[in-house]
């Protein structure tokens, strides 16, 4: 009886307290959702655009179409037959150098070809097999030698000369033969030397006389084709050479079987073009580089002629280069690029650049001194932990949507490489303060 009475009263006590244990996990549920969209609240009124301050680069130039005017003199042949050239394309002639050769038929073109293919693999065993190599070769000394050898081979690669690739791969195939002699890899080159003699005595019962052979008279470069305006674009042209004439040049190759090609005396070129000067960003005298769109390379230059006929928008420009490779010689019109100059620094978006008072640091030209001086100057304003700053920027280069401003390292007043730009409006009161929630 007693237990039954105990049961009913913890009954009651249970269904008097279920109605407060409610309302106060209700009453924590609120509070907790308050908090939390509270924090939320904050957190994104603490959110702030921003942009990282990296390294950039930019080119000042103008693209025009360029017109190339060297010293030229076209070679011509007595004979008919096909020609078999000895130097290729920008190719440097010695007084007396053989230009080409010419044949009556074209199966004695593929003997020469073979001829030579096999006389040069013949003087590189030569070498291979000499006994003064083999004897004074050391594995150690090769092994250096290989590496040194491939090291110029990209070296020569990267600089587009294709003449001395040929060396350095011939040399490069010595030294890695003979390695392979030294540490019994291979017997020897004794055979296969014997078996291009013998095919180089056949080739040779079976080859013919040129009909003709092509000499310089005068060290040159040479070019295997004219375009028929080696007479006409002459370096006395460039003082009177107009716009309208430059507009009637065309990238052309003749197709004259009496034409053997053409010699460029010296390896000082020019370039004419018509370009916009109306705001004079160009002077004569001026260094500058040219990119051509037939090659990677830049080159070196320097205006030497600007004119117009009152039209400043309408420029001829004649600029002059020494700097001389076989690209340069593939056209005579083509596209090109004036390059006034490189730029390096941070890049900043344009809509990032605010002005603000700030005191630097001056040095008076007249005094020497140094002073503070407070002025309205251009900057951004930077997000470093919870703080607001506005740094200086020092413009370089002005690009579409973006500057370039120097890098200062030896001052916290600029703008420095990694600094957090803030895109969006900043009151100037906050500079230096903490963000506010």
């Amino acid at each position: 009886m007693r237990r039954s009475e105990d049961t009913a009263a913890g009954k009651k006590t249970r269904s008097d307290v279920s109605p407060f244990v409610k309302l106060l996990r209700n009453l924590v549920i609120f509070l907790f959702i308050v908090v939390f969209v509270s924090v939320f609240y904050n957190m994104r009124n603490k959110e702030r655009t921003t942009e990282v301050a990296l390294m950039s680069e930019a080119v000042a130039s103008k693209t025009f179409r360029s017109v190339f005017i060297r010293e030229e003199e076209v070679i011509s042949r007595s004979g008919d037959g096909l020609l078999s050239y000895s130097v290729p394309d920008g190719g440097k002639l010695g007084k007396g150098s053989v230009i080409a050769k010419s044949y009556p038929e074209d199966e004695q073109l593929s003997t020469n070809a073979e001829i030579e293919r096999l006389e040069r693999r013949l003087s590189i065993l030569r070498k291979i097999q000499n006994p003064g190599t083999l004897e004074s070769a050391q594995p150690a000394g090769l092994s250096a030698g290989i590496n040194e050898s491939f090291r110029k081979l990209l070296y020569d690669r990267d600089k587009k000369d294709y003449s001395a690739i040929s060396g350095e791969m011939d040399d490069l195939l010595v030294l890695m033969s003979t390695y392979k002699i030294i540490t019994n890899e291979t017997e020897g080159y004794t055979q296969e030397i014997t078996d291009i003699k013998n095919k180089l005595a056949e080739l040779g019962r079976d080859s013919v006389l040129p009909t003709e052979i092509i000499t310089a008279d005068h060290p040159a470069y040479f070019v295997s084709y004219s375009d028929g305006y080696e007479s006409e674009l002459t370096p006395e042209s460039l003082s009177t050479v107009t716009a309208q004439q430059l507009r009637q040049v065309e990238d052309r190759k003749l197709q004259d079987p009496s034409i053997v090609g053409k010699l460029i005396n010296g390896y000082s070129w020019h370039v004419a073009g018509i370009l916009d000067n109306s705001r004079h960003e160009f002077a004569v005298g001026e260094s500058v580089m040219l990119r051509f769109e037939s090659s990677a390379d830049t080159y070196n230059a320097v205006i030497t002629d600007i004119r117009d006929d009152g039209d400043p928008a309408e420029s001829v420009f004649i600029i002059e280069s020494s700097e001389f490779n076989s690209d340069l010689v593939q056209h005579r019109a083509e596209s090109a690029e004036l390059i006034k100059d490189y730029y390096r620094g941070l890049k900043v978006p344009r809509d990032a650049i605010r002005f603000a008072e700030k005191t630097v640091e001056e040095i008076d030209p007249e005094t020497g001194k140094t002073d503070s001086v407070t002025a309205e100057r251009k900057g951004v304003y930077t997000l470093k932990g919870d703080k607001i700053e506005f740094k200086l920027l020092d413009v370089i280069y002005e690009g579409p949507d973006y500057v370039l401003s120097e890098v200062h390292e030896e001052s916290d007043a600029y703008v420095a490489l990694y600094d957090d730009i803030l895109m969006e409006g900043v009151d100037k009161e906050y500079a230096g303060k903490e963000l506010q929630p």
